[in-house]
């Protein structure tokens, strides 16, 4: 196959998301900034234990290959493929890379398009609005509870130390039903956060796995969380008594050390934070930031190793991963995974498919939220907590341009 031909140079561009296929849009963003894709210049699926290894060499082969003319360069210009990755081994979800066939991008200042293939006219359209309500899927309430019981049992009984299950709620997309419209309802909300579109997996997540540019990184761990309180002195008590209770540290600490062990291991002059309490507009999370140098490693080399974390699965991971396909009884498919972006030099952006929905070819839609069940976890306040998880995709649907 011959090497993909790549142009970028600067543009104006307007509003980002209007560049994107109505029905199919390609993005991460975080605030204003962030890059868009539209159609499929590549693709290339992936399955199985070995889903990001083979990514990886399939990577480094179009990369070394690629014909590259980057006038622009900033992190998100030349060569890039947008990807999301099946949470578990066993999913029968595809895992993919996909490289449009132009990419529009602003970071700071500077705005650009890449061409990949034959150069184009942009032609950017209005976002439309589509209004979606959920309703119970596999995992209703009471299932849930049952559930998180469940689980405490098994934790109680030495299984595990801490496993994060899951319910889902469904809906259905109009036939023709503008999906940009849930991204920019994400971006206006929860500004902070990485609103991500990847082959129909859409969402607002607030945890990065790996971020790198010129070799230096970024990761941030979350676990633990609290609602956000009325007034501002009660969001105050509330994120004090985040940061110092029991059963939240615990969780917390979990999947902190999951994710530097492995870091560590990776870059040696890896770093971490002391866990500290992330405010979000709609709950508090415990988090902890890690950051180091990555050598000359890519990005999907790092998610072979780091994924799943203990922030999605639980620790011990064999353990938790068993008891989470016991008990859910359903397959994840992508949420929970690596979702985001990366360049030819390896860089580029990943979180975790978090606060979101998998959007369907027929429209069929399903979301999912976890939490961290440890030996303490009480099913109403895990159930609650879900609840508050789910909150952000669920307004995006019923009203996505607040």
């Amino acid at each position: 196959m011959p090497g993909l031909r790549v142009r970028s140079e600067r543009a104006e561009l307007g509003r980002l998301l209007e560049h994107a296929d109505p029905r199919a849009p390609l993005a991460v963003r975080r605030g204003a900034d962030g890059i868009v894709g539209r159609g499929e210049a590549l693709r290339l699926e992936f399955h199985g234990p070995s889903r990001f290894t083979d990514a990886a060499d399939a990577w480094r082969r179009v990369a070394r290959d690629a014909e590259v003319d980057d006038a622009v360069r900033v992190p998100g210009t030349g060569l890039i493929a947008f990807g999301a990755f099946a949470f578990d081994d066993a999913s029968a979800a595809t895992s993919v890379l996909i490289v449009p066939r132009v990419v529009v991008g602003r970071r700071g200042d500077d705005e650009w398009v890449t061409w990949i293939g034959e150069h184009g006219r942009l032609h950017p359209t209005a976002v439309d609005e589509v209004r979606v309500e959920l309703r119970d899927g596999a995992i209703d309430a009471a299932r849930y509870r049952a559930v998180v019981a469940e689980a405490t049992e098994r934790i109680r009984a030495g299984e595990a130390e801490k496993v994060v299950v899951a319910r889902d709620r469904v809906g259905q997309l109009p036939e023709d039903g503008d999906v940009r419209s849930v991204a920019v309802g994400l971006v206006q909300r929860y500004p902070d956060a990485v609103t991500y579109a990847v082959d129909g997996l859409i969402g607002a997540s607030p945890e990065t796995l790996i971020a790198a540019h010129h070799g230096a990184f970024f990761s941030r761990v979350l676990a633990g969380t609290a609602a956000r309180g009325a007034t501002p002195a009660r969001d105050a008590e509330i994120a004090e008594a985040l940061a110092s209770g029991d059963k939240d540290l615990r969780e917390h600490r979990f999947a902190a050390d999951s994710a530097i062990e492995v870091l560590q291991e990776l870059a040696p002059d890896a770093r971490a934070s002391e866990p500290f309490p992330l405010l979000l507009p709609n709950l508090w999370h415990l988090a902890t930031d890690i950051t180091g140098t990555l050598g000359g490693r890519s990005t999907l080399d790092v998610l072979a190793r780091l994924h799943p974390t203990a922030a999605v699965a639980g620790t011990p991971r064999a353990a938790s991963l068993r008891l989470i396909r016991e008990l859910e009884g359903v397959d994840r498919g992508r949420y929970a995974g690596p979702v985001g972006w990366i360049d030819g030099d390896g860089g580029g952006e990943w979180v975790i498919a978090l606060r979101g929905a998998d959007i369907a070819p027929d429209g069929a839609i399903r979301a999912f939220a976890g939490a961290g069940i440890v030996a303490g976890s009480d099913p109403d306040a895990e159930l609650a907590e879900t609840g508050v998880k789910l909150r952000p995709i669920t307004d995006a649907l019923a009203d996505p341009l607040p």
